[in-house]
């Protein structure tokens, strides 16, 4: 085993380039494998352009994971760090975008191949916190529950934070999802003697964090996360601070022109003028006149 401080594969631009990039085919398909719960024929992660940054300055761009699989379906794969408001939603918009991509190449809408999209969460994911760790979406009829309307629309998500080390020790998926969330775990250091997809992907994790570059990639994107969140949490404090003034400041209103309709009545009472007492108070005539029938 190294002693290199191995890099995180949750981290997303460490784990597109070692999954997304060409030479990583062998072990994106066993991992895809395991998600999907089918055989795979081929990958091809042609499609994914080396996106590093030269400078912290620099767009990091796209990091999601696009591979090919066996007789042209597509597979988008993304690493999420951090939740987004709307998550769900930009699932659908990845699914969309590539699903409609192969229009370009066809107008036979009955060739469109299946299209799925693979979230794997370091966070439990809001909507469906309370589900399983690994979850698989369809478009179904809502009353019957078991018809499909089709299967060119596919959703795998898959939420880290749920995975126990040590649960299920013969399930494959599981060996992969704990390599992502902690690729120093014991349970990756036993299963590496038997997978050997599992032990390439852990080597060449092991060779990218020796790489000075990669290291630095890595940290940017860290620290690029770590601002987005910290922003994040001052916009609600903002927002929190904002709601707590606006509910005082409403409050005094309320009081004041509870006080004010008060005094209004008093002086409509003792016969008082609707214009002397509109100008006493800062009420309005029409409201003045409105209290006429209250005294």
């Amino acid at each position: 085993m190294s002693k290199t401080k191995l890099l995180e594969p949750t981290n997303d631009v460490v784990f597109q380039a070692l999954f997304g990039e060409i030479g990583s085919e062998r072990i994106t398909k066993k991992l895809l494998e395991n998600i999907l719960d089918e055989k795979i024929e081929s990958v091809d992660l042609s499609q994914n352009p080396i996106l590093r940054r030269q400078t912290k300055e620099d767009k990091m761009g796209i990091l999601d994971v696009i591979a090919k699989i066996n007789d042209g379906e597509y597979v988008d794969i993304e690493m999420q760090m951090s939740e987004h408001p709307a998550i769900i939603e930009r699932m659908l918009f990845y699914w969309a975008r590539k699903f409609a991509h192969q229009m370009k190449k066809t107008n036979d809408y009955t060739t469109l191949k299946r299209t799925i999209v693979v979230l794997i969460a370091n966070f439990n994911v809001s909507k469906i916190k309370n589900m399983q760790y690994h979850t698989k979406w369809k478009i179904i009829e809502e009353k019957q529950r078991k018809n499909i309307l089709t299967n060119k629309l596919e959703f795998h998500i898959i939420q880290l934070r749920k995975i126990k080390e040590n649960e299920n020790m013969d399930n494959e998926l599981i060996d992969w999802l704990t390599f992502i969330k902690n690729p120093n775990s014991e349970r990756t250091v036993y299963k590496m003697a038997e997978n050997k997809e599992l032990k390439e992907a852990h080597e060449k994790l092991e060779t990218m964090s020796e790489d000075e570059k990669m290291q630095r990639f890595a940290e940017w994107r860290q620290d690029a996360i770590y601002l987005e969140n910290t922003w994040k949490a001052i916009e609600k404090e903002r927002g929190i601070e904002l709601g707590e003034k606006r509910g005082r400041e409403l409050g005094e209103k309320i009081g004041e022109d509870r006080e004010k309709i008060k005094i209004a009545k008093k002086l409509l009472k003792i016969g008082i003028k609707i214009e002397d007492v509109a100008e006493s108070t800062g009420l309005k005539i029409d409201e003045v006149k409105k209290l006429i029938n209250e005294k």
